[in-house]
């Protein structure tokens, strides 16, 4: 037995290191025209991706040329170009979602490369953390309410796509004016800005990229940025969507005003002809079967 265990641990080792001299032969040589036709006839081909000359985040620029900095940001973009399912989706969701977020961050003077942090945070689907933050921005129930959300048993604003990125742009607004960089008002946005100025005064640095956090800020700003590169131009990251692929925005609708309580949504939905589910897929914040008003008016989408 000792002696076959012997026997499967040096062909193990064998294995590993044939492994990498075949990989040094490879990877200190281009890649030939016999290599491409041998490419062709194999199931599939895993390359390393692409990584810009120049990167930025809201126009700051990322030191690439550091090489912690560098390989961290290429994690992330391996990890979510190899992520297919995942990153195929957040295209198709982007051509509905950023055409509603892009002019509210604008409005509100934040850069539009945060938009990528809404995929960041939920792949911009209504998403529930472990922790209870929720919505296409993860807004815990205070902070929700803190920047002016509805949360109740009834409505919950978070899931109101045009409400919670609002609420988001003033908060990401607030941590920039707070750190003095939006790079660390993204770090700030994940950990929470009491964590992050701890760390920068422990530490002896406002710079994100010279700070030692937790492994999920660590990676953060770099997942940003990795859906940045990605989205902007996926064909280089071997993402081949069609138009008539992506999903359409949810535009065809009119508005109602609705300025009485609501005793059943379904038949709201019945008498407007369209059904319960459309309407809580236009309206996802109308979390209850009915709505009680008090001195207020909601604006509900119908769907054409």
């Amino acid at each position: 037995m000792k002696n076959g265990l012997a026997y499967i641990t040096w062909s193990l080792v064998g294995a590993v290191a044939l492994g990498i001299v075949i990989g040094t032969l490879m990877s200190s040589r281009s890649i030939t025209a016999a290599d491409e036709i041998k490419m062709k006839q194999l199931p599939q081909v895993i390359r390393s991706v692409p990584i810009a000359e120049k990167v930025d985040l809201g126009g700051e620029r990322v030191p690439i040329d550091r090489f912690d900095v560098k390989e961290r940001l290429d994690r992330e973009l391996m990890v979510n170009s190899y992520w297919h399912s995942n990153t195929i989706q957040a295209i198709k969701l982007s051509h509905r979602f950023f055409p509603v977020i892009e002019p509210i961050l604008a409005e509100e003077g934040v850069p539009d490369d945060f938009k990528y942090l809404a995929i960041a945070e939920s792949d911009l689907r209504l998403k529930t953390s472990y922790a209870g933050a929720k919505g296409y921005w993860q807004f815990m129930k205070a902070s929700g309410k803190q920047y002016g959300l509805e949360i109740n048993d009834e409505v919950d604003e978070r899931y109101h796509i045009e409400r919670s990125t609002r609420a988001a742009a003033k908060y990401i607004k607030d941590l920039y004016d707070r750190f003095g960089s939006w790079t660390a008002a993204a770090a700030a946005y994940n950990m929470g800005p009491t964590r992050l100025k701890r760390m920068t005064s422990e530490q002896s640095s406002k710079d994100y990229f010279d700070l030692n956090l937790n492994d999920e800020t660590s990676r953060y700003v770099f997942r940003v940025l990795a859906f940045k590169y990605i989205l902007q131009d996926p064909e280089s990251y071997g993402f081949y969507i069609q138009p008539e692929e992506k999903y359409k925005p949810l535009n065809d609708y009119y508005v109602v005003r609705v300025d009485q309580s609501v005793n059943d949504w379904a038949k709201f939905a019945s008498d407007y002809r369209i059904s319960y589910r459309d309407l809580k897929v236009y309206n996802p914040w109308l979390i209850d079967r009915q709505l009680t008003v008090i001195n207020n008016t909601y604006h509900i989408k119908i769907p054409m």
